[in-house]
């Protein structure tokens, strides 16, 4: 009784074949062409500079002109945090939410100065902070050092499915959580804020 051919090496060299066509052709390999990355301005100051009054608890509140460049393909929506990374809110990990924005169109390229109070903006988009469905300017204390004011910009592949709650902390955890596997692209700005002796 004949035994049966053996097809080790066949299966070998089809192996082989298939991992040697997806390296020439299939997915993106090292040092190939990348995206670019999502870059976010705030009109009114430097990246990692101080953050005029006008914009803080010690002028007007006023919410700055933001706008941003190389938006992933596919996006959706895009989320704006604004928070206080100095604050530690009762003791936990959690700090000071000063502006949260989501809902903004993938078509956007940018926020106006002076966006008005009121749980929905003209684009559709929501907005909530500490201090209620407004833009809450930094406030740090002048018997200290300034306090860092991150800005970050969230490229999303989806609409973000959460309400403006009466608790702003609550609607930013909300909000977080369901943007988790949505990100496409991330930029980030840094203010520096305390108020004037």
């Amino acid at each position: 009784m004949r035994s049966p051919p053996i097809m080790i090496p066949f299966i070998f060299a089809m192996t082989f074949g298939t991992q040697t066509a997806r390296a020439q052709g299939g997915a993106p390999q090292a040092g190939g062409p990348t995206a670019k990355p999502l870059i976010m301005t705030v009109t009114a100051f430097a990246d990692g500079s101080d953050i005029p009054a006008k914009y803080t608890q010690a002028g007007d509140q006023t919410s700055p002109a933001i706008t941003w460049t190389n938006t992933p393909a596919g996006t959706v929506t895009f989320l704006l945090h604004m928070h206080d990374m100095e604050v530690s809110r009762n003791r936990s990990s959690d700090d000071q939410l000063h502006w949260l924005v989501w809902n903004i169109p993938g078509t956007a390229t940018g926020l106006q100065e002076g966006i008005p109070m009121g749980a929905q903006l003209q684009n559709g988009a929501y907005q909530i902070s500490a201090s209620g469905q407004m833009y809450r300017g930094p406030g740090a204390p002048a018997n200290g050092p300034r306090h860092h004011y991150t800005f970050e910009l969230f490229a999303l592949d989806t609409k973000v499915d959460v309400q403006p709650g009466s608790d702003g902390f609550e609607t930013r955890t909300n909000v977080m959580k369901a943007i988790q596997e949505h990100i496409l692209g991330k930029a980030v700005y840094m203010g520096l804020f305390h108020r004037p002796q």
